[in-house]
């Protein structure tokens, strides 16, 4: 047996073991749990940090405002510095639809050794400590609309599974040809990494959220000392669910039905730029990991295609079997994912050419981080994590 039938077998062995035994990642039915509302509605603050997203909050805020939530909830949107009237535009929104109480601060810029991002919702945190008796927090992104029932469904969830932070995984748009693409797979991929099964396990090793829907308990949040424990996370979303279940704390990550990205990514550059920012940063800027890295997804994903088109050629039987097993147990596990953003099943046979973008988008990450350049948004970068004081 040649060289490429022995890749090829192992890339077919490692989809079954993908199929099988990796939690069951490509199955979306990972929602919400059981919901019972509670005897009494907790006070939630919810807290919103955003840089320069004017845009995003004309659709997003409202959304917010309108909550139709039984307790007492408020929320606090902390202007990191925007240049574009993001606090101003708050302001006049909450004038216009009403609803719940909004206040908008700016904790002006961030600390050494802290992200804009958590330095902002750290501010957040702490305005809410003092003005309200909030029992849970929660943390959602400028650009994540919520639909009127999101915040009684996510505090139900927690109340009856006595959760200290349930996240969901916001729908994100796909609308635009290169969103086609790439995001369906960058769910996938997140899914793959981190199956939403093992997470939901008490006492699970595998541990992560999804930043742009957080609700977090008060109490779970300053036994785990966050935000201050990872405040030079550029990951900060993994890092959270980490530090809250070190802790102690019981964990829920899922997809979301009614929660969605408001952010539009209308060409190639945009995606390229939120792939490739934190890349680098999620293997931990170890070179060797990198090169497994690329390694494993050259293998996993490019070999089937290279062997079926070899294995045609050459009329090399073996290769060409291997292959289109493998490539046809990629694009079934990928089918789920396509089902849930409402695209064309047809599309997965194309994942090994979305996996070769988001190989490249991961090198060039670890070549802007070496160029001075890497995790940069919005006018910032920020250094190794061993690196901030």
């Amino acid at each position: 047996m040649d060289a490429l039938t022995w890749i090829t077998a192992g890339s077919l062995a490692a989809w079954v073991w993908l199929l099988f035994g990796q939690g069951l990642f490509w199955r979306t039915d990972v929602r919400l749990p059981p919901r019972v509302p509670p005897g009494q509605w907790p006070s939630v603050a919810i807290v919103v940090p955003a840089r320069d997203e004017a845009e995003a909050l004309r659709s997003s805020l409202p959304s917010l405002l309108a909550q139709d939530y039984p307790g007492r909830a408020e929320i606090f949107l902390v202007d990191d510095g925007s240049t574009d009237g993001t606090g101003e535009l708050a302001r006049a929104l909450a004038e216009e639809h009403g609803g719940l109480s909004l206040t908008v601060d700016s904790p002006g810029e961030p600390q050494p050794g802290w992200t804009g991002k958590l330095w902002a919702v750290r501010h957040g945190m702490a305005l809410a400590r003092a003005r309200t008796d909030a029992q849970y927090y929660l943390l959602t992104d400028a650009d994540i609309a919520h639909a009127p029932d999101s915040l009684r469904e996510l505090v139900s969830a927690a109340w009856s599974g006595e959760l200290d932070l349930v996240s969901q995984m916001a729908r994100l748009r796909v609308a635009a040809f290169w969103e086609r693409l790439i995001v369906p797979a960058f769910v996938y991929f997140f899914a793959q990494l981190y199956p939403f099964r093992r997470i939901n396990r008490p006492g699970a090793r595998t541990t992560a959220a999804a930043g742009g829907c957080v609700l977090l308990r008060r109490e779970a949040a300053e036994r785990a000392g966050v935000p201050e424990r990872i405040r030079g996370a550029v990951i900060d979303d993994v890092a959270l669910a980490r530090a809250v279940r070190r802790a102690g704390g019981r964990i829920w990550l899922g997809l979301a039905d009614r929660v969605h990205s408001v952010r539009p990514y209308p060409g190639l550059g945009p995606l390229w730029r939120m792939v490739s920012r934190s890349a680098y940063a999620q293997l931990r800027h170890r070179p060797l990991v990198m090169a497994g890295t690329v390694a494993g997804l050259a293998v996993v994903y490019l070999v089937p295609p290279v062997a079926v088109v070899a294995g045609a050629l050459t009329g090399d039987v073996v290769p060409l079997v291997a292959g289109a097993a493998a490539w046809a147990v990629m694009a079934g596990t990928f089918v789920p994912m396509l089902r849930y953003y409402r695209q064309p099943p047809a599309l997965a046979v194309v994942l090994p050419f979305t996996a070769l973008l988001y190989l490249l988008m991961t090198v060039d990450s670890a070549v802007q981080h070496y160029r001075g350049r890497g995790a940069a948004w919005k006018g910032r970068t920020y250094a190794r994590p061993e690196a901030a004081p």
